[in-house]
């Protein structure tokens, strides 16, 4: 997800591209989308996209009219594209890109490094047969989409959460400290035209994660190792609001020479509070020279992994919610007499649900596509918060988890780890599962102490 603000490095025949893209030939109708409102300001709006629901015509038909950048949301990642070592497949990532193309859409491509999502192939290897997989990974797939793509997510992920602002302990990480430098050497030689990305979350204020960012961008840029663009993800609700350094925090990441983009937004809420964080968010890009585009992770709620926090900008049936309004307003945009009404604003009140009265609650949002899943699941603490929580979850028969996140597995019992434990009264915390197969109905219990 990505956002950018006026192409500086690309130039003014980049801009002049942007300006065509997806925008009509009045000021009218330039200013009644998100898309065509972001370009007037040299910048795009995107959003993920998955292949199977192309043929959603809902889905489809708000994609192709608000958004000029898109991003593939499971396609190009590792497990997507070379499930077997050696044996490359493109063809759902290959329909996104068709059909951006066919739209004047352009493409982010996403992610082609990351400890997660990766075939089970990779897991199995380490060391220096690791980094040669990852180097020809890196070559090969960046090489069938050359001249294909805006910018690349070249590694995604790798720092890790916490007061210590280290590296991640990953498979890669533990090949070298210099495996960062060379995924983004090896995509500068196989896609020199993309430009090229760091992509992380919890990095939308000054803290320790994003120091350590700063610290490597920094190195980076002064040894001349080819990076372009930082990539904000900003996952934002209510245990992680919109830092009040928002706009400082990018303006320092501009300052180094990088551009600076919101790659995977999402604000958990509904009202006048969601469309206001979105305001400011979309503001704090248009603040920033250097701040280039925004991508929403996904279209509508429904589409969401986190559907449940409706965090996005159309509600499940596609209507226009406060937050659609109040970002193309910032945009810029707006045009009563074309534009169908918003959905009413809602209390934010209204979509808190109540405080468990027991333990804990457990509720689960599920993002499937075709051989695949990811569950994310939220834990939500009762009227005498948790100390500790586990999470009993069994999965379908043919399910395979491939990776977990901010959990431990013993068989279907999900538990925390050593920093989402502890939860106040009323709020929660979220772990997420990769997994082969079929999701099915998943439900989830819980129980706390």
């Amino acid at each position: 997800m990505d956002k950018k603000r006026k192409l500086g490095v690309a130039g003014a025949g980049a801009l002049a591209v942007v300006v065509t893209l997806g925008i009509a030939a009045t000021a009218d109708a330039a200013a009644s989308t998100l898309g065509a409102a972001a370009a007037e300001q040299g910048r795009y709006f995107g959003t993920a996209v998955a292949a199977y629901k192309l043929s959603d015509s809902v889905y489809s038909g708000i994609l192709d009219r608000e958004f000029n950048m898109v991003t593939p949301e499971n396609e190009m990642k590792w497990d997507a594209t070379e499930p077997s070592q050696g044996s490359f497949s493109y063809g759902s990532a290959d329909q996104i890109v068709s059909h951006a193309q066919s739209h004047n859409q352009r493409v982010r491509g996403h992610a082609l490094a990351w400890h997660s999502q990766q075939p089970g192939w990779v897991q199995n290897l380490s060391g220096t047969a690791l980094r040669n997989a990852m180097v020809n990974h890196v070559t090969q797939v960046a090489t069938h989409y050359k001249g294909k793509i805006y910018a690349w997510d070249v590694v995604n992920e790798a720092f890790a959460d916490g007061g210590g602002g280290g590296r991640r302990d990953s498979n890669l990480q533990r090949t070298g400290n210099d495996w960062i430098e060379v995924a983004f050497r090896t995509a500068r030689a196989a896609d020199p035209g993309a430009k090229l990305c760091y992509n992380d979350y919890n990095t939308d204020g000054q803290n320790a994660k994003s120091n350590a960012v700063y610290a490597m961008v920094q190195d980076f840029k002064s040894r001349g190792v080819p990076i372009d663009c930082v990539g904000f993800q900003s996952h934002i609700n209510s245990a992680s609001p919109v830092p009040s350094d928002y706009q400082a925090n990018l303006e320092r990441f501009a300052a180094l020479g990088v551009d600076v983009q919101i790659t995977e937004l999402d604000i958990e809420g509904s009202g006048s509070t969601q469309a206001e964080n979105y305001r400011k968010v979309t503001q704090a890009c248009l603040n920033v020279s250097r701040c280039t585009g925004i991508t929403v992770w996904g279209i509508r709620d429904s589409d969401s992994w986190r559907a449940s926090g409706t965090p996005l900008l159309f509600d499940g049936n596609g209507n226009k919610k406060a937050a659609y309004t109040a970002t193309l307003t910032a945009l810029g945009g707006g045009n009563p007499t074309s534009t169908p009404p918003s959905t009413p604003p809602v209390s934010s009140s209204s979509s808190q649900p109540p405080i468990p009265s027991g333990g804990c609650t457990a509720t689960v949002s599920v993002n499937q596509w075709q051989g695949g899943f990811v569950a994310t699941v939220r834990v939500t603490a009762g009227a005498n918060g948790t100390n500790a929580w586990a999470v009993t979850m069994p999965l379908p028969s043919g399910a395979t988890v491939t990776n977990s996140w901010s959990t431990t597995r013993s068989g279907n019992t999900w538990s925390n780890v050593s920093y989402n434990g502890r939860i106040a009264a009323g709020q929660y915390t979220e772990f997420g599962l990769q997994a082969t197969g079929t999701a099915g109905t998943l439900s989830p219990t819980c129980a706390a102490s």
